[in-house]
């Protein structure tokens, strides 16, 4: 028998250590929620379409069916049709449908994520890379309008600006193998940028400063000769529409005529950008609306953005090695990006006039999410304050960092910051949970426009005008079986996309009118054909009333 000694009777038996979830684990299963969650909407069609994506479909189907390859959305010279293609072989496989229109768009917002965790685990700590992965995997009604409607480039604009950023920060930080390929790979993504959405171009114009500021001594080379080769293969379609077009139809000339200004105030712009704008844009709304209480955001944003871009630039200054000083301006290079796309929002009029739409604008601010949080993140966690060396432990103890002036403070330091991240995450939270409630009735509209197309069907219309915000979206419901003309509220021909759906319609011996009930439109119309003496039949279906005239009438008016 062996007899245990008075040190064994008095020590703690040891406690298993605990497992700790890897940061990266914990980002995957937030990736995965966040890919879910917006898989079951689009499986139910929220957020409902609209007839700027039927637009993008169409021009799908045309180029799966060989008989056109446009390079921009129909109807205007700027936005490119990268959607279009990204879904046409999906389209070619399954026929044309929102789901397959939608779904490389998904596939985008997953690169999205990938890239994001990437980005912030080279410039931050995993464990900020899992909490953005998070937070971008919440999704308000704008949030997954921008990032699942296609509605021209703003799916693609965010995984190319993160991809953009962490390719130069890769490339600063010598963690690439193939240079050349990478060079190749970024002015290839960045001469797209130019062809598809211009809205991304702080983020392109920072990350290439960002590239050139690193990589300076690569570009007389090989590489350099790569980057170059791969800006002109993206520039093609840009530069080949602004070779062919005439003057008045080219790239510049264009964005000059839709930067032309309304007289707003800057407290308007102010206002509607940054303290309404930044919240909606940024998913901390439901939908179409912002409670004052959500505004809070608006507030915080730019003095986040301030905070943390006096904290990067006074630790560039004082970084000693190539890696510290890489990672340093790749966080400028995210809040530069920020702060441009403000200033670009913020000088337009849309962010007076129309905030609640235009607030799409600020899309590509999610890819400076980790720059924004970080000055929170490092009070909540503690990181080290730049400068300040740290304080010795007494009696063998280990260093600490310090992070406050008197007894206390680190307490203090932490709940200032955990306070407003707390409140961040529950008010995207909850703008997700108002997504989600409001999501029966938001599915509601793709069964009324099935309703329309059948009760269309049994009355036998195949030819017909109706409203913009209709036609386009059942012409590709029906796969172009059925078309339709725009008509406005003066009773004047409206914008029509693509002009071979109005010809056929006018062709069309008595085509029916199909109006929304209880619009000025509608009245309109009515008006109009009873004051013209042809018998006229009025029917409704899901909510529209449907006017077929037993004689030609002289509508839409010349």
């Amino acid at each position: 028998m062996v007899l245990a000694t008075s040190a064994e009777l008095t020590t703690p038996p040891i406690a298993p250590a605990r497992r700790r979830l890897p940061a990266g684990r914990l980002a995957v299963g937030l990736a995965a929620l966040g890919i879910g969650y917006r898989l079951v909407l689009l499986l139910a069609e929220v957020p409902p379409t609209n007839s700027d994506e039927a637009v993008t479909g169409l021009v799908a189907r045309h180029v799966v069916q060989g008989n056109e390859f446009p390079l921009f959305f129909y109807g205007q010279y700027y936005m490119g049709a990268l959607e279009s293609y990204l879904a046409a072989p999906l389209f070619a496989a399954f026929d044309s449908s929102i789901l397959a229109l939608r779904l490389p768009n998904l596939l985008l917002y997953a690169a999205f994520l990938a890239l994001m965790w990437q980005l912030t685990r080279r410039l931050y700590t995993p464990w900020l890379a899992a909490a953005t992965v998070g937070l971008l995997a919440l999704g308000s009604d704008r949030i997954l309008k921008n990032q699942l409607i296609a509605g021209g480039g703003y799916p693609e604009m965010n995984p190319a600006g993160a991809l953009l950023v962490l390719l130069a920060v890769n490339l600063g930080l010598g963690v690439v193998r193939r240079r050349a390929l990478a060079y190749a790979g970024f002015g290839l993504v960045a001469g797209l940028t130019l062809w598809d959405d211009w809205l991304v171009l702080p983020y392109v114009a920072a990350a290439g400063v960002l590239l050139l500021g690193i990589g300076w001594r690569d570009l007389p080379g090989r590489r350099g000769l790569a980057l170059l080769a791969g800006l002109l293969a993206g520039l093609v379609p840009i530069g080949w529409h602004n070779l062919t077009t005439a003057p008045e139809n080219r790239s510049l000339a264009i964005y000059d005529v839709l930067n032309g200004e309304v007289l707003t105030s800057w407290y308007d712009r102010l206002s509607g950008g940054i303290l309404f704008g930044v919240p909606m844009g940024t998913g901390l709304c439901p939908p179409e609306r912002c409670a004052s209480w959500q505004l809070w955001w608006g507030l915080a944003y730019p003095v986040l953005l301030v905070a943390a871009a006096l904290l990067a630039a006074w630790a560039l200054c004082r970084a000693t090695g190539r890696p510290e000083r890489v990672r340093q301006a790749g966080r400028l290079t995210l809040l530069t990006g920020a702060g441009l796309t403000l200033f670009g929002y913020v000088s337009s009029s849309a962010a007076a006039l129309t905030p609640v739409e235009s607030a799409r604008y600020l899309s590509c601010l999610l890819i400076s999410t980790p720059a924004l949080l970080w000055p929170l993140w490092s009070m909540v966690t503690r990181r080290p304050v730049p400068g300040r060396p740290p304080v010795p432990g007494g009696s063998g103890a280990p260093a600490r960092t310090p992070v406050a002036g008197r007894p206390g403070g680190g307490r203090l330091l932490r709940l200032a910051g955990a306070v407003p991240l707390t409140a961040l995450v529950a008010t995207m939270a909850l703008a997700s949970g108002s997504l989600i409630g409001a999501s029966p009735a938001l599915a509601r509209e793709a069964a009324q426009r099935r309703d329309l197309v059948d009760g269309l069907d049994r009355l036998g219309v195949r030819r017909f005008y109706a409203e913009y915000w209709t036609c386009n979206n059942v012409i590709f419901l029906t796969r172009e079986r059925l078309v339709c003309g725009v008509i406005r509220d003066d009773l004047q021909a409206g914008w029509d996309r693509y002009p071979a759906y109005p010809e056929l319609v006018a062709e069309a011996p008595r085509p029916a009118f199909v109006l929304p009930a209880g619009t000025a439109l509608n009245t309109a119309v009515r008006n109009h054909l009873r004051g013209t003496g042809v018998a006229v039949t009025e029917t409704t279906v899901a909510g529209y009333d449907v006017y077929q005239t037993a004689a030609p009438v002289d509508l839409p008016l010349r």
